[in-house]
């Protein structure tokens, strides 16, 4: 927690040390002890003490040794960060080794440093790192204060949950379906609403770029147990964001996604038996069209489909419109968002009106959002979604999906307990790409 500088100057960031020799704890303590902004709160020897004193006294930074006896830095990192995600933990060693820095940025630290520590240094990374987990506290518009936990909302007739699955679907690449997904999730959030984040671009998902996660356990370890799946094993495999925000990590490489698509009906299997627990699930994709995305989005309650106004992306949405007809699905299943909107006025000259795309598909545009790049890399280099990035929230694009989120709430939520989806049910029998494109399955 922060706590108000004594001397009434700003904030206190408190920290914890862990490390197994008291007296480099010592000495840490004293350099930290210089700057008034700084309080050590707690410091043990051991790592699995490390873990519990982060969960009890949930400092704002933890300095973690990377070398002890019982519990090493890297198994506590990984443990404090799922723990407690609001706290940002600085790894420590001796040695400068390159794949040490690897590991505890696997494990979810958030900086490392060679010991002893130049204090200049160690006062400089202690408050770019809290700056840093600090800014992913600011609030999307009406949602609870970023890294606040949902309490659970009571349901009619118990504890279940609408479980709208929501498939963030573009047949170009390039177009920001990351982006898009990851805010809209971050756009649900609710106090007592339970929403999960998915990646599904099995081969070169971005989820954990674009949200800064690293997880030992992803989609791939679920797929043996999806016919009987347990809900608990489930949540275990769920990394969480500082936001709170509950995220499925996607195949840590590409030829680790081969079980994954060997099984395709695997994946829509999982999210369906889980979907009573959440209120929304956001599925991002990749552009490739097989089983596995055709599976998940029969059970989807919304398929939002990204594009930009381009010709080359307009004949494309067109082709996946017309496979949606195919296959049966309603119009209002679908909903046609365009991204990365140019505001300059020499640019829009380049660009297709929203009117004549509008016209073309005959489909209605549900958003239109602007393109600002440097929005976006801001939000990325702070490990956020771009909707909660800044604390300006009338800036494009931030605004625009802001709006978009906003307006799927309100649809979803406010008909999720009077409609069944019997298109999911009717889409659920069709089996076979073949079938699905016309061809013999």
């Amino acid at each position: 927690m922060v706590r108000p500088n004594p001397e009434g100057e700003g904030e206190v960031i408190t920290i914890l040390l862990v490390d197994d020799i008291a007296d480099t704890r010592e000495n840490i303590k004293k350099i930290l002890g210089f700057e008034r902004d700084f309080k050590v709160v707690g410091s043990v020897g051991t790592g699995r003490e490390g873990v519990q004193l982060a969960k009890d006294l949930r400092p704002n930074i933890i300095i973690m040794d990377i070398n002890m006896p019982d519990m090493d830095g890297i198994t506590a990192t990984t443990q404090i960060t799922e723990a407690v995600p609001n706290a940002g933990v600085i790894m420590m060693s001796a040695q400068d080794d390159p794949d040490y820095l690897r590991r505890a940025m696997l494990a979810g630290a958030r900086n490392f440093l060679t010991k002893p520590p130049d204090p200049d240094e160690l006062y400089n990374t202690i408050r770019t790192v809290y700056k840093r987990i600090k800014d992913t506290w600011v609030p999307v518009p009406t949602a609870p204060p970023q890294g606040v936990p949902t309490s659970p909302r009571p349901k009619p007739g118990g504890d279940e949950r609408p479980g709208n699955i929501i498939v963030v679907y573009s047949p170009q690449g390039g177009v920001g379906v990351t982006t898009v997904a990851s805010s809209i999730a971050a756009g649900l959030m609710r106090e007592g609403i339970r929403v999960l984040l998915v990646d599904a671009d099995l081969q070169f998902g971005d989820i954990g770029v674009f949200l800064n996660l690293q997880a030992q356990s992803t989609l791939v370890d679920l797929i043996p147990n999806a016919e009987d799946l347990d809900t608990d094993f489930f949540e275990n495999i769920v990394v969480t964001h500082d936001s709170g925000l509950k995220v499925l990590m996607g195949p840590a490489r590409p030829e680790f996604a081969e079980e994954v698509v060997a099984n395709s009906g695997a994946t829509a299997k999982i999210l369906d038996k889980i979907r009573s627990n959440y209120d929304f699930i956001i599925v991002d994709t990749s552009t490739h069209l097989d089983e596995v995305l055709l599976s998940l989005m029969d059970i989807a309650t919304r398929i939002v489909l990204v594009g930009t106004p381009t010709l080359a992306a307009v004949k494309n949405i067109r082709f996946v419109m017309d496979l949606f007809d195919q296959l049966d699905y309603p119009q209002e299943k679908t909903m046609l968002v365009l991204n990365r909107i140019p505001e300059d006025r020499n640019a829009k000259r380049l660009i297709i009106p929203t009117e004549k795309i509008e016209n073309f598909l005959k489909r209605r545009v549900e958003a239109s959002i602007p393109s600002d790049e440097l929005v976006v890399l801001d939000a990325i280099r702070k490990g956020v979604p771009v909707i909660a990035s800044q604390r300006d929230r009338n800036k494009s694009p931030i605004k625009e999906l802001s709006a978009f989120s906003e307006h799927l709430f309100t649809m979803l939520m406010g008909a999720a307990e009077e409609e069944e989806a019997p298109d999911q049910q009717a889409a659920k029998k069709k089996t076979g790409i073949g079938l699905r494109l016309g061809g013999k399955a």
